[in-house]
C-alpha cells in the first residue's frame, strides 16, 4: 500500500486564507506606520524654517527677501515635502506640500509668524487642524 505525501487542496486553501486576511490587516497599518514616519520631515523643516525667519527679521528688520539662496533662511529641500513662503514686511507663512506621487501627497502643513502649525490638507482618512500638526491618523491632532 502506497501513502499519499504532500497537501491536500483544502489545506493550501486554508494557508491561502490565512496569509490573505493577515495582509489585508497588516497593509494598511504598515503603510500609515509609513506615511507617520515620514511626517516628522515637513515638520522638523517648518520649525528650522521658524528659527532662520526670526533670526532674518532681527537681522534686517523685516521677513522680505527670505526664503532666498544666500540669506540666513533658505528654502530647505526635502525627499518628501515641497517647501513654500509667502513673505510680508511683518509676517510669513511657510508651506510644506506632500510631494506628487509620494505616500505624503495630500499633506499641507503651515506655520507661520505667530507660531501657529497648521494642517491644512489630508487625505482621507486623516485629520486637519488649524492650531496643529496631524501626526497619526484617526487620532484628533490636538
Amino acid at each position: 500500500m502506497q501513502t499519499n505525501r504532500g497537501f491536500t487542496l483544502i489545506e493550501v486553501l486554508i494557508v491561502v486564507a490565512i496569509i490573505s486576511i493577515l495582509a489585508a490587516i497588516a497593509l494598511p497599518q504598515y503603510n500609515d506606520y509609513v506615511v507617520r514616519s515620514q511626517l516628522p520631515e515637513a515638520q522638523g523643516e517648518l520649525a528650522s524654517m521658524r528659527t532662520k525667519l526670526e533670526q532674518h527679521f532681527l537681522d534686517t528688520r523685516t521677513y522680505e527677501n527670505a526664503c532666498a539662496a544666500g540669506t540666513v533662511a533658505p528654502l530647505p529641500t526635502g525627499r518628501y515635502f515641497d517647501f513654500t513662503c509667502t513673505l510680508a514686511a511683518a509676517t510669513y507663512t511657510v508651506q510644506a506640500d506632500g510631494k506628487s506621487g509620494a505616500r505624503t501627497a495630500g499633506f499641507t502643513f503651515t506655520i507661520d509668524q505667530a507660531n501657529v502649525r497648521a494642517t491644512t490638507a489630508a487625505p482621507s482618512g486623516w485629520d486637519t487642524s488649524a492650531t496643529c500638526w496631524t501626526v497619526r491618523k484617526g487620532t484628533p491632532p490636538c
